[in-house]
């Protein structure tokens, strides 16, 4: 499949599915536009898709290699979190189909990417929630795949922009019990009612402008909350780290200079360097924008090789 085109200010108002979004009346409810990012289909014998929670429509894509692996050989476990500004996309957009795909090929691991509620009909910690619920699955060893080859000794979560949100928030509130191995956040979608410089000067930007930004925290957060709220700001609402606090596993934080969010990313770094994750790796690259591995093969490869020697570092 080719990559997509990245929106230009020219094409923005007809390529870039986040502003054709509609927001409804009631404030509850958006129209999302009719779909033009192509899905693809689970594909066995690599992929397949388990329902997790019938009530609330959520379920997991599992990917494992290509070649079976052996019998006896275990494999790191990653839990994928797409992206998508908490509003849109899902476990078979074809843009995080694929690099949950060749992340279970190259690294080599198994892949569980999860299709989480969406707001605003199931606002914040909806997604939350549902990200320790696949959590939960993944430790429970119910599914073959994961009983066979999952090592959950080697177990990772992974988050793409608003999935590297989700994946901050499950790690605190599963970090600890299941002693998860390591977090990455790419490119991960913190915000705060203070405007970073990099919003500012990229405020007109073709893939997510502050009017995408301040939409998405507007339809995902708590009704009445603002962008200093935990959910979205977790450097402020914490404030100073308490003794007895979650300590993170290893962390890496990723992050491209094109991206309205890469202040905010960075001050997320410098925040998880304090003591709050037990050892931090930064990828910060002068070239690329947001969600750049979309649209640019070399990029999606590049992301693929930082994610294996992390996993395999650890």
């Amino acid at each position: 499949m080719a990559a997509p085109r990245r929106p230009t200010p020219e094409t923005a108002n007809t390529t870039n599915v986040f502003l054709l979004i509609k927001e409804n009346p009631d404030g509850r409810s958006i129209t999302r536009p009719t779909p033009f990012i192509p899905t693809i289909p689970a594909s066995s014998p690599t992929s397949k898709d388990l329902p997790l929670n019938p009530t609330n429509h959520t379920h997991l894509r599992l990917h494992r290699p290509h070649h079976t692996p052996p019998p006896q050989t275990k494999l790191p476990i990653i839990i994928y979190f797409h992206g998508g500004g908490f509003l849109i996309f899902g476990s078979s957009t074809a843009f995080y189909h694929a690099p949950c795909a060749r992340m279970a090929s190259a690294i080599p691991a198994i892949v569980v990417s999860v299709d989480h509620r969406l707001s605003p009909e199931s606002r914040l910690p909806a997604a939350y929630d549902d990200a320790v619920e696949a959590i939960d699955w993944v430790y429970s060893g119910a599914d073959p795949w994961v009983a066979e080859h999952g090592d959950l000794g080697r177990c990772f979560l992974m988050g793409c922009s608003s999935g590297g949100n989700i994946a901050y928030h499950a790690a605190m509130r599963a970090a600890a019990e299941r002693g998860l191995k390591g977090v990455v956040f790419n490119q991960p979608f913190f915000g705060g009612e203070e405007r970073t410089e990099s919003e500012e000067r990229m405020c007109d930007d073709a893939m997510i402008p502050l009017k995408v930004i301040d939409m998405a925290w507007r339809l995902s957060l708590p009704e009445g909350a603002n962008r200093d709220h935990q959910y979205a700001n977790p450097m402020k609402a914490k404030g100073e780290w308490k003794e007895g606090e979650v300590v993170l596993p290893a962390c890496m934080v990723r992050g491209h200079a094109g991206d309205p969010l890469i202040d905010k990313q960075k001050e997320f770094a410098r925040w998880l360097g304090k003591g709050r994750a037990a050892r931090l790796v930064e990828k910060f690259y002068e070239d690329g924008h947001h969600a750049v591995e979309i649209f640019d093969e070399g990029m999606a490869l590049r992301l693929v090789e930082d994610v294996k020697d992390f996993v395999l570092g650890c």
